[in-house]
């Protein structure tokens, strides 16, 4: 290959290496408003209990807000749940298999309420609180995670430590 053609492949290849910096600069700018999502505890409601095998479904909710100006949605929360202090497992509400039109659109000073399903096992270490969200009884919930916010250029995965 003589010196020219080496030159101009250098050039392009360079040009190509520009390009996916300044594609990445770009979408990089939606960070700090997608940073500044809020998440709080919602509601936490007994759906169904199975006494037979001592497992109860829950439907846990997280309320998002976007104190920003850009609109984003919520593709993940990873979360642990606790109850009364106590652990009583992990869960995840994901939207990720869900194109981003379809999902819960966050847009400036939105406020929803997302909700999860969440499966309690009843196990020795769990039973009293078990018995208690069973039973009715007063429960105080928090969680905690990491959630992962999205818009059409950028993705910010940020920890969470929320309680009612």
């Amino acid at each position: 290959m003589n010196l020219q053609r080496r030159a101009v492949l250098y050039v392009a290849i360079g040009a190509m290496l520009a390009m996916l910096g300044g594609i990445t600069w770009y979408a990089s700018l939606d960070n700090p408003q997608l940073e500044l999502v809020e998440i709080k505890m919602g509601t936490v409601n007994l759906v169904t209990e199975n006494t037979i095998e001592g497992k109860a479904k829950l439907d846990v909710g997280f309320v998002i807000k976007n104190p920003g100006e850009k609109t984003f949605t919520i593709s993940r929360i990873d979360y642990e749940l606790f109850a009364n202090g106590t652990p009583i497992g992990k869960s995840q509400y994901s939207t990720e298999d869900v194109a981003m039109p379809g999902r819960a659109a966050f847009y400036p000073d939105a406020e929803i309420e997302l909700p999860s399903p969440f499966t309690l096992t009843k196990t020795s270490e769990n039973s009293d609180t078990y018995d208690a969200i069973t039973s009715g009884a007063p429960v105080v919930y928090s969680a905690k995670g990491l959630v992962v916010v999205e818009s059409a250029w950028s993705l910010v995965e940020k920890e969470f430590e929320i309680s009612q």
